[in-house]
């Protein structure tokens, strides 16, 4: 993600007369077929890698890149240059009404999401949102009855929902055989220096400007950890997930105001609990492991890699292919009924449950002293949790807490009941 966008004004370009239709798509030549007109809000940071994806669709003909947006000026890719006739704003609400995109790619930092998101929707273009989508369960409302007034798409940035070994993964578990699942786990250990932390003015923080931000290892990095069991879950309990319960312990090796080191358990109505139990502080790289256990069995997917571990494997095997979120986007502006989206607003309202959690729980634990290595100065000084690996691991495997499993440093969790609701 990169620099804040200037957020919309009030109303939107609705309630500014801009029109809700654009100009005819460019076609290819020869074909008839419209080529959708893509921007991207935030095409620096995290956005150069929307921007790579992009590149090889606008060159294929696939869609046609009219305009990229950042408060900075446009970072250099080689994999991906600025091709001509592209346009380059510093504001979203003016390229907006300048290109009439079709879709738009926003990768923005998270508190801005909303008020970018309104206007694209305003202006009569789909949308490919990153992750985290929203800030709270009041601001998916929102946004869900945006994209109901206004009949547009929204698709969410979990990239690895695409998975080809996600879904062998939810067969296996809507086959049975696992038996009844009885607990999924995640795990997890990245380390981060503390240049990580000073990427931009709200890395680290939990607010900004009196606004909620929230960067931090669980609705960050790690966020697709979290989304990744909240979507096995949803295999065995037919319907995304409603937590009934969130417990959650927070840690931080360093003066930030959110978690790099947290353990949180997701009590599911109907549904097996979610123990999520990660760092950015890590010993030896743990790229992210969700542990599928049943009575008949357990698999385990490294989401990252898409490796994934079978009952009856020998050992983990690589499943290659995935669905690129853009490309399905596209298909189903294409055909709606035919090419349901992989990663709608709606499948990702548990998250955004757990991520207010988040949001109000204390200040997370200080851990220093003797319990923590460090190494390096500057920027690429690291601080490593001495032992962490290991008790991650078992927290993810055994569906406890670290206050559960005797860690002598661990506290209490804060533990919040959700009130059934309405999507």
């Amino acid at each position: 993600m990169t620099a804040p966008v200037p957020p919309a004004a009030a109303g939107g370009l609705a309630a500014q007369g801009a029109p809700a239709t654009r100009d005819a798509t460019a076609t290819p030549t020869g074909t008839g077929v419209a080529v959708p007109r893509v921007a991207i809000v935030g095409a620096n940071g995290h956005g150069k890698w929307h921007r790579r994806t992009v590149a090889p669709l606008h060159a294929a003909g696939r869609l046609q890149l009219v305009a990229l947006v950042d408060v900075r000026p446009i970072e250099d890719e080689p994999a991906a240059p600025v091709p001509a006739g592209a346009t380059v704003h510093t504001d979203h609400r003016e390229m907006l009404a300048a290109t009439r995109p079709d879709v738009v790619i926003v990768c923005t930092p998270p508190h801005t999401h909303l008020p970018i998101a309104l206007d694209v929707l305003a202006a009569g273009a789909d949308l490919l949102l990153e992750k985290p989508p929203v800030l709270s369960t009041a601001e998916h409302r929102t946004l869900a009855g945006a994209l109901t007034a206004t009949g547009r798409a929204c698709q969410v940035g979990f990239q690895a929902l695409g998975s080809a070994a996600l879904a062998q993964l939810s067969a296996a578990v809507g086959q049975g055989r696992l038996g009844t699942v009885t607990g999924i786990g995640t795990v997890a250990a990245w380390q981060r220096p503390d240049g990580y932390f000073a990427r931009s003015p709200w890395a680290g923080r939990r607010t900004l400007h009196g606004r909620p931000v929230l960067d931090g290892a669980l609705v960050n990095p790690l966020a697709h950890a979290v989304m990744q069991c909240l979507a096995v879950a949803e295999t065995v309990t037919g319907a995304p997930v409603r937590p009934s319960e969130i417990e959650l312990e927070r840690y931080r090796v360093r003066p930030i105001e959110v978690d790099d080191t947290a353990a949180l358990r997701i009590v599911v109505a109907g549904g097996p609990p979610i123990v999520v139990a990660v760092t950015l502080a890590g010993e030896d790289f743990v790229a992210g492991e969700v542990i599928v256990t049943g009575t008949a069995g357990r698999a385990v997917l490294e989401y990252p890699t898409d490796r994934l571990l079978l009952p009856g494997d020998p050992q983990p095997r690589v499943v290659p292919g995935r669905r690129g979120l853009l490309e399905n986007l596209l298909a189903h502006r294409a055909d709606p009924a035919g090419t349901p989206l992989i990663a709608p607003l709606a499948r990702t309202a548990p998250f955004t449950a757990v991520l207010e959690q988040v949001q109000r729980a204390p200040e997370p634990t200080m851990l220093g002293g003797d319990l923590v290595t460090v190494t390096g100065s500057g920027p690429e000084r690291a601080v490593t949790v001495r032992g962490i690996n290991a008790v991650l691991r078992r927290a993810a495997e055994q569906g406890a807490l670290l206050s559960e499993l005797a860690v002598p440093w661990a506290v209490p969790p804060v533990r919040t009941a959700l009130a059934a609701q309405d999507d």
